[in-house]
């Protein structure tokens, strides 16, 4: 058997009697092995695909001449690092006394690949079945081996596994050497990456960055008044056509000493009453979603944790792109709930509304399973005061989710009053009042009661104050973390055609399920976005990229959206893998054709990127004397620091990177000599950008702010 990680493995070993050795699990004879079996792993991706100089030596060298690089047949190899697990699977699969394989990675696309292409490096082709489970809890796992699939089950994903991966390797490639190339002949030094997922995503942070540059703010006023209803008290807002913004202060001062001191009569009185259901069951990217608008966890941040609770079999696969599951885990939750009123953290919300949902298909729903169903807790409910703090956060979560799919709907009463001032000038008010708590004890709602006093329609009042305030038309936000996962998922949107709006959605639209915390990482780690308090920043380096591609297909979610359609039907057996390799090729000799002729209507005189590398030849070279223990500040690689830190622990340290911006070594010299660096443009805060230089306080003994005088 063949996990596709160590403690993966361990766990799917724990049901049996076992005996641990080095790099595998011998698992004794039992009713469901009565001959015994080897339990091993992977560690992930235990193999790569070749770099380009395998296959052609001139491909080694960063050359246009020789774009684009299309192999006639891809080769993995062993990843380095890694070899020493790779001999102990290929020890144990070619053994004699192994007669069969269970290929038992995750099971998914991801996992289907890892395992496959292991027993392809290691020569093996004896007979193989498919484990195929959601969950690592003892009973899953049991359940699992008796129910093997045949792996021609699942060889069709493994085909479109192995698609994705050589056309990601060839679009990656050849995009990412075409630009680095052709900015460095424009004088711009730094390593472009750009690939079929990462560009289009990039591209969307792009746009709402340019947005924003591009946004002019306008003043605008409004009129608020104060009504007086026989003792009962109202404030509403000017309102005409549904507009409350007023485009001139002379206006709105008109308005308000019009209505100083008038009658005024209720003149509509509207209720609408409202039913909120229980939100959907947690597939990865809502769950990635929530914790980052709640903890402002980072989508890997909350991915991994998910992962460490699913390898511990409290909770299901956590992968998973399903908000829906079968009636057969339907049947574990009322056993589930009641493990979980056990729990003082959750003992208060019981009894709940609802003893079963099984017949409720906004959650139970087998058509819309796919791969795998939601992310629930498992029947192995953890004792919570066992849990990391940041653990306990996931699955209250994902538990939370559970119980409030028990309960009754939020009923939220929605009142609107018109005030009419003198038969002329109308004002609004809004109120809402919740009528039943439901669902929203459990999952706490943001929304605060505002209730209106109780007014009749045609009701007398009297004018108390009309005031008027100014405000600004402000720009629109900047994507948190959480919200860049669901424009992902939701990248249709942008897109003008509807069958291929279509496409993105069925296939949950730019990377996948398991993917997209990783394309957000990359971006970061590659600076072409910073995150800086949860807000996600289009870098210079990123507005470049994305600029120079302009409108060709690479920047666009629709590349994606077709691929994604054709690499689906390679899953469901309904498209050839060799067809859609040919169509790849050609679209890398097409984009890397389109970027030369691109590149001689590119103007990049101006343009200065810091490298995203660090030179090796600048470590450790003196920047200017500590400013706390006059000792040297030299260049550590990620930041400048006091080389007298690991004998005195001279805390001292410069940033590379402030609010957004790289600190270049010529500015980090002239805060040691000169106390003060050139002004900085484009500091990134909450509130916007802003232009300022660094100064050092040695009254403070801390690094702040010298502003910029417009």
């Amino acid at each position: 058997m063949i996990a596709e990680k160590p403690d993966q493995g361990t766990r799917l070993a724990a049901p049996y009697p076992s005996e641990k050795k080095q790099g595998y699990i011998y698992i004794k004879p039992n009713p469901d092995f009565p001959e015994g079996a080897y339990m091993t792993w992977a560690v992930g991706h235990l193999c790569e695909l070749v770099p380009p100089e395998t296959y052609e030596s001139s491909w080694k060298k960063w050359s246009l001449q020789t774009l684009p690089m299309i192999p006639q047949q891809f080769q993995y190899q062993v990843t380095k690092g890694k070899w020493k697990q790779f001999k102990v699977i290929k020890e144990l699969v070619n053994k004699k006394e192994v007669r069969s394989i269970i290929h038992a990675g995750d099971a998914g696309r991801e996992g289907e690949l890892i395992v496959r292409t292991i027993l392809n490096q290691a020569g093996c082709k004896k007979p193989m079945k498919r484990l195929w489970i959601s969950s690592l809890t003892e009973r899953a796992v049991k359940e699992g081996f008796n129910a093997l699939l045949d792996e021609e089950k699942t060889r069709n994903l493994y085909f479109e596994a192995y698609a994705r991966s050589c056309a990601d390797w060839v679009v990656g490639i050849n995009a990412s050497r075409v630009y680095t190339l052709l900015f460095k002949q424009k004088g711009v030094q730094d390593v472009f990456s750009a690939g079929r997922v990462q560009t289009p995503t990039l591209a969307l942070v792009v746009k709402r960055e340019k947005e924003i540059a591009n946004f002019k703010s306008e003043p605008f006023w409004e009129v608020k008044g104060t009504f007086d209803y026989n003792g009962k008290r109202v404030v509403g807002k000017w309102i005409k056509d549904d507009q409350t913004r007023i485009e001139s202060p002379e206006m709105a001062n008109k308005i308000a000493q019009f209505c100083q001191n008038k009658d005024c009569l209720a003149s509509d009185v509207k209720k609408e009453r409202k039913q909120y259901k229980p939100p959907f069951l947690f597939q990865l990217s809502s769950l990635q979603s929530t914790a980052n608008k709640r903890y402002k966890f980072s989508p890997k941040k909350t991915l991994d944790i998910a992962q460490k609770l699913y390898t511990r079999g409290i909770i299901s696969y956590p992968r998973s792109d399903s908000s829906f599951v079968t009636k057969e885990e339907a049947a574990e939750f009322p056993s589930i709930l009641a493990k979980l009123q056990k729990q003082s953290a959750y003992n208060d919300l019981f009894p709940l509304k609802r003893e079963s949902i099984m017949n409720d298909k906004r959650f139970v729903n087998a058509a819309k399973v796919s791969d795998h169903y939601a992310i629930i807790p498992t029947e192995q409910v953890p004792n919570m005061d066992k849990l990391s703090g940041d653990e306990a956060k996931i699955y209250d979560l994902i538990a939370r989710s559970l119980l409030a799919a028990h309960e009754e709907v939020a009923i939220v009463d929605y009142t609107t009053l018109m005030t009419l001032v003198d038969d002329r000038a109308l004002f609004q008010s809004k109120g809402q009042v919740r009528i039943q708590e439901g669902w929203q004890r459990i999952i706490k709602s943001t929304q605060k009661d505002e209730e209106l006093p109780l007014i009749e329609k045609d009701e007398a009042g009297k004018v108390v104050s009309a005031e008027v305030t100014e405000g600004k038309t402000q720009p629109p936000k900047r994507f948190t973390e959480g919200q860049l996962i669901t424009m992902m998922k939701t990248a249709g949107r942008h897109l003008d055609d509807e069958s291929l709006e279509k496409i993105l959605k069925d296939t949950e639209g730019l990377g996948t399920e398991a993917t997209r915390a990783g394309i957000i990482t990359m971006l970061k780690d590659r600076k072409y976005i910073d995150v800086v308090k949860n807000q996600v920043f289009a870098t210079d380096k990123g507005v470049l990229l994305i600029d120079s591609i302009g409108n060709a297909v690479l920047s666009s979610a629709e590349m994606t959206a077709k691929w994604e359609q054709r690499l689906k039907q390679i899953g469901s057996g309904d498209a050839s893998p060799q067809a859609f390799m040919e169509s790849v090729k050609k679209l890398a000799a097409k984009l890397t054709s389109d970027a030369i002729e691109a590149s001689g209507t590119w103007d990049l005189k101006d343009i200065k990127i810091e490298p995203s590398t660090v030179s090796k030849k600048s470590l450790g070279k003196k920047i200017g004397d500590c400013p706390l223990c006059g000792s040297e500040v030299i260049d550590k690689g990620k930041l400048y620091g006091c080389s007298n830190y690991s004998k005195s622990k001279c805390p001292f340290t410069i940033s590379k990177r402030i609010l957004g911006k790289p600190i270049s070594q010529t500015n980090a010299k002239k805060l040691l000599t000169d106390g003060k660096t050139n002004v900085i443009n484009g500091l990134k805060s909450k509130k916007g950008t802003f232009d300022a230089a660094l100064v050092w306080s040695a009254a403070d003994k801390k690094i702040t702010f010298d502003f910029a005088k417009k």
